[in-house]
């Protein structure tokens, strides 16, 4: 059994954990899949990449507001697709050689990682050549998740993707049916509307984007509903049918016919594959395996962060947590806490959503004295450019202090649009110190930002 200092299960924000200042430990990294993890080859990065051509399409299509006249003549979607894995796929290949070929102190382990005791693990190839044995003084688990397919899916004999192969078809389905309304479903709906599929989208609840704030999930249902073909708290009981002409039963009765099914009903962490109770690593009930502000595992020696232990399924949380557990590794008489206060996110739409802090129906539970203020992206300058009836911006504030509990945007750019309203929150900025104590550019779009903290009815001039 090879010994080695460290041991880094999973090369996504896994790999982000060593630097130069590691080079004189004996550090391993394994990987059963391919390098870079769920961000760079099959999340974030290709599915944003797909999004702005869906966005450049719809743009062409709504041009005539603008007294423009044009129309999108054809979709090539092979040369979107191979331009967006001719770039990935190649930083994915030298991720791995850099680490296997450039990194004399890291040994590369390609293939399956399982613990078989305390700090002792077996890995079993890829290629199926045998099982490594290997042991560490310290574990990091890195090991992210996969999408949650539903048992009478997975069961049907009836063949599906997700979104971990959708993105590699070889055409655009004419009839896509995606099961789910979250923001996967919803990113991979506007995509494939835009790129000439007919998409219908299965729901399980009666809202689409549910864990958004109130406001945002009802208008964005509503637009939903104009776009695509939407059913609302009607989940699908059984597939049937053969490749290329399958048939969803929902729950009421209704038949769903498509070329393609995408299964986008959410994630779950990985930690059920890594026989943890031979180790005595814990796992709350959803499966993320536990760890404490440090990111430490109750057991001695063992961190974990990223998607196998974090609540948020997001790459900028697990490239924070990823920074902490280095520093506390380098640095354990002085370790430092994740950051989870105000953890914002964006669901790459049509329209685009972003949010941070707390929602409405958050400061209600809470009892809390609080004051809103919703600007629509119509009633500044920008947005009449634009022409945009859709979109808004909704901020939460406490009424005593003015601090910013929660900030609330749908509309085009809002995952650029909300970014000082993150800041004003991380450093403790007021709603009135930030609407007045800085310039604005005028006429442009962050006038919505300034004109809905202007509206909130503040009891003092904070």
């Amino acid at each position: 059994m090879r010994h080695h200092d460290l041991v880094i299960i999973g090369t996504g924000s896994g790999n982000s954990v060593i630097d130069s200042r590691f080079d004189d430990l004996d550090v391993a990294i394994i990987e059963h899949g391919t390098f870079g993890g769920t961000c760079l080859n099959v999340g974030c990065i290709p599915t944003k990449m797909y999004v702005y051509a869906a966005d450049v399409a719809e743009t062409i299509r709504r041009a005539s507001r603008y007294g423009i006249d044009a129309t999108v003549d054809k979709v090539r979607w092979t040369e979107i697709r191979d331009r967006i894995f001719q770039r990935i796929d190649p930083i994915a290949a030298a991720g791995q050689e850099y680490r296997t070929q450039r990194c004399a102190n890291v040994t590369v382990y390609l293939g399956h990682a399982r613990f078989s005791g305390h700090k002792t693990l077996r890995v079993e190839r890829t290629d199926g050549s045998g099982v490594d044995e290997l042991s560490a003084d310290r574990i990091v688990i890195a090991a992210g998740g996969r999408p949650d397919v539903p048992v009478e899916v997975a069961t049907s004999g009836v063949p599906y993707e997700t979104s971990d192969t959708i993105m590699r078809l070889d055409a655009v389905p004419e009839r896509l049916v995606i099961l789910g309304s979250g923001y996967i479903a919803t990113e991979f709906a506007h995509v494939f509307s835009a790129l000439g599929s007919r998409v219908s989208l299965v729901a399980r609840s009666g809202a689409l984007l549910r864990g958004v704030d109130e406001t945002l999930s009802h208008r964005f249902t509503e637009l939903a509903a104009q776009r695509w073909d939407v059913h609302l708290g009607n989940p699908a009981t059984r597939l049937s049918g053969v490749p290329g002409d399958i048939t969803v039963h929902l729950t009421d009765g209704t038949e769903l016919v498509g070329d393609t099914v995408l299964v986008a009903t959410g994630r779950i962490p990985n930690s059920d594959r890594l026989d943890l109770p031979a180790a005595g690593i814990p796992v709350h009930p959803d499966g993320r395996i536990i760890v404490d502000s440090q990111q430490r595992t109750p057991v001695e020696g063992v961190w974990a962060f990223g998607d196998i232990s974090s609540p948020y399924q997001l790459k900028h949380v697990a490239n924070h947590e990823a920074r902490v557990v280095t520093h506390n590794l380098l640095h354990p008489e002085s370790p430092r806490e994740t950051d989870h206060r105000f953890v914002p996110y964006a669901v790459f739409t049509d329209p685009q959503i972003a949010t941070v802090g707390r929602t409405e129906a958050q400061c209600r539970a809470e009892g809390l004295d609080y004051t809103v203020k919703v600007q629509n992206f119509g009633d500044v300058a920008y947005g009449w450019a634009m022409e945009d009836s859709t979109g808004l911006c909704k901020i939460i504030a406490d009424r005593g202090t003015g601090r910013i509990l929660g900030a609330h945007l749908l509309g085009p750019q809002a995952s650029t649009l909300i970014q000082p309203l993150i800041q004003a929150m991380t450093f403790g900025l007021t709603a009135r110190a930030m609407a007045t104590g800085q310039y604005w550019i005028h006429p442009a779009l962050p006038e919505v930002v300034e004109n809905a903290l202007l509206g909130l009815e503040i009891d003092i001039e904070a």
